[in-house]
């Protein structure tokens, strides 16, 4: 594969891109540059992660040696499992299980727990390095990639103690490569500017969207800022009843879509045509949505822009469009509901962690 389709593979469907004439000079003149993405073993895989899985496939498959960080010791400062060490590590076996599930070319993907890191003193010299390179100000305005509002840094000091991990997470493995949400903007955006401070290597950052909550919008605090609002917005695990589990069966994943927020012809913040867009026409051609004959009969919509468009001029009814992607995700998602089936240890992971 050329540099030029390299390129284009990487940056279609992410929502930034820091920077591609960065991606591009990289593919140039490294055939296997080193990426990663760090997850937090916080709960069970919803569909709102799905869409870095697609984009770390991509980044794979154009040669990046990818890494999943396990960030084990990240999850415990973050009070994930009320800081249960035990059930932090669980979820990290769970996440892999996951990712199997999901097709993901395990032997292609080097898993590491930050476990391993944290046993080394060169990797707190660098968090140190980074703390000293950055305000407290700063630093506090990067908590919000732990899924925090800003003035809840405060808390406990640990968690002022994040977002320079983070960074050294990045410096520590010598990566050319950043991939996560647009909730992890902050991190990498520092990681770069702190790169600049220390003649580091300047990492390129790839950021996917971040799929809506089945509640839609909502109102929002007049307190939080945009980015904030949008971390509140995005699909959570912490909020089961808007949230779709990739291992949920056909019967929870069409009751979660019939009560999911999709007034007629509204586009904007609609989750039901966000996961038609992003994650059903991401991986298929085409998007059948069945309709009565009195009504035009079926339609076969062949792009995510021309589902909006439609969509927007009132062409689709919403119960027609929650009724095809219910049925569309049961399909996509059916690989997934037979691995866990059939692997004992999934099934008790996922035990275990409800």
């Amino acid at each position: 594969m050329d540099v030029v389709s390299k390129v284009e593979k990487v940056i279609k469907d992410t929502q930034e891109v820091i920077t591609r004439k960065d991606l591009q000079e990289l593919f140039e003149s490294n055939s296997s540059p080193k990426g990663y993405i760090g997850v937090e073993p916080s709960g069970l895989f919803h569909l709102g992660w799905v869409i870095w899985v697609n984009k770390l496939k991509d980044l794979m498959d154009v040669g990046v040696k990818m890494t999943l960080l396990e960030a084990t010791w990240h999850a415990w400062i973050n009070d994930k499992f009320g800081g249960d060490i035990a059930k932090i590590n669980a979820c990290a076996s769970y996440i892999e299980h996951s990712l199997r599930a999901l097709g993901v070319d395990v032997g292609r993907l080097n898993f590491l727990k930050a476990d391993e890191m944290v046993d080394n003193k060169v990797y707190w010299e660098g968090v140190l390095k980074i703390a000293k390179a950055l305000s407290l100000s700063r630093i506090k305005r990067a908590v919000t990639i732990m899924g925090r509002k800003e003035d809840e840094s405060v808390v406990d000091f640990s968690k002022l103690i994040y977002p320079c991990m983070q960074v050294e997470d990045i410096f520590f493995l010598d990566l050319d490569i950043c991939l996560g949400g647009m909730d992890q903007r902050r991190a990498h955006v520092l990681a770069r500017e702190v790169a600049e401070v220390y003649s580091y290597k300047k990492p390129v950052a790839i950021h996917t969207p971040l799929l809506p909550g089945l509640q839609g919008k909502g109102r929002m605090e007049g307190t939080l800022t945009e980015e904030e609002a949008m971390i509140e917005q995005k699909m959570s695990k912490s909020k089961p009843e808007t949230c779709i589990f990739i291992h949920d069966s056909p019967e929870e994943i069409k009751s979660k879509i019939n009560k999911a927020y999709c007034p007629p012809m509204v586009v904007e913040g609609n989750p039901i045509l966000e996961i038609a867009t992003r994650i059903i026409l991401n991986r298929n051609d085409k998007f059948v949505i069945k309709r009565d004959a009195r009504y035009g009969g079926d339609l076969i919509v062949e792009s995510a822009q021309a589902l909006v468009t439609m969509y927007s001029q009132g062409k689709i009814h919403p119960l027609d469009l929650k009724n095809a992607v219910s049925e569309e995700l049961s399909t996509l998602l059916a690989p997934v509901r037979d691995y866990f089936s059939k692997n004992k240890e999934a099934q008790d992971l996922v035990r275990q962690l409800k």
